[in-house]
């Protein structure tokens, strides 16, 4: 784990996008007594788990975070730098921002479509491990799909804020939320997720644009959060080719690499076709698809 360097160079790809789509614990059993008497006839599996009484249920490790930074920041995750180089494990989480701003509901209403339901079939299909950074404005406009992405083991669902409005000026155009009320932002997304029935909810947050500084990293410190970014950018936001996009991704990927990629079809509608050609090439490689909650942990 590392944190990142606030270096947005990469985001100008993005353009001004405004939308986009435990450890358990062990018990160790106690060594038989030198004592028993050696005649004595073992129970049967079945009785003894009869015996015993029902297994207490077992308890989901909870998403590994990382510490706050200096100053009590909310520590930033880029990749995983961990065993990089020649020998590393060949993993690489595929994310996907489900983008929303919390003024579009009208052009939602007019039929501009902010989700990509062939994206998630297709991963589906492809049997990828993956993560949605999702606002709560889109898990409102498509609950049904919040629901389903955050109820599939396949995926997690990570927090990209309520309103999909900047952190930090200036950031492609996007309004920018007070410093004050930042917390709440990312709280509201979180309630949004609740009510759509998701349960596979991470407490990562992903910056809109990519943007932050020093104090939107203080004021988010009473979410509880840690911020996700990446260090591939697909470049799939209002591209055409799918070919230009699958190569870039192709191209930067490494070992412990985290890509951005998109979950909408009006801003980002090429990523489905790019993905196609992306996860053979890649499992031809070697590599593995896993969600950022375990590359982290890694």
């Amino acid at each position: 784990m590392n944190i990142s360097v606030r270096n947005l160079t990469a985001l100008g790809l993005l353009g001004a996008v405004l939308v986009g789509c435990g450890r358990e614990a062990v018990e160790t059993p106690p060594a038989p007594s030198a004592k028993e008497p050696a005649a004595r006839t073992s129970p049967s599996p079945r009785a003894s788990a009869a015996a015993a009484g029902p297994k207490p249920a077992r308890v989901p490790a909870a998403p590994p975070t990382m510490a706050p930074g200096p100053g009590g920041l909310t520590p930033v995750y880029t990749h995983r730098a961990k065993g990089a180089g020649k020998g590393a494990e060949k993993v690489v989480a595929l994310t996907f921002d489900a983008d929303m701003t919390a003024d579009q509901g009208p052009r939602a209403a007019q039929g501009e479509r902010f989700d990509n339901p062939q994206l998630i079939e297709t991963l589906r299909r492809l049997k990828v491990d993956a993560t949605v950074f999702m606002t709560g404005r889109w898990a409102e406009e498509y609950p049904d799909q919040a629901k389903s992405i955050g109820r599939d083991p396949r995926f997690e669902i990570a927090n990209h804020s309520y309103s999909h409005y900047a952190f930090a000026s200036p950031c492609y155009g996007l309004p920018t939320v007070a410093k004050p009320d930042m917390a709440d932002d990312v709280q509201r997304a979180f309630d949004a997720f609740r009510d759509a029935g998701a349960v596979n909810v991470v407490p990562y947050f992903r910056f809109p644009g990519g943007c932050y500084d020093d104090a939107a990293l203080h004021a988010l410190a009473p979410a509880g959060v840690t911020a996700v970014q990446w260090d591939v950018v697909s470049g799939d936001a209002f591209a055409q080719d799918a070919d230009a996009v699958a190569e870039q991704v192709l191209d930067g990927v490494k070992p412990g690499s985290l890509v951005v990629m998109h979950c909408t079809r009006s801003a980002a509608p090429v990523t489905e076709q790019a993905i196609r050609r992306i996860v053979p090439e890649l499992r031809a490689r070697g590599y593995r698809f896993v969600k950022v909650s375990e590359l982290m942990g890694g």
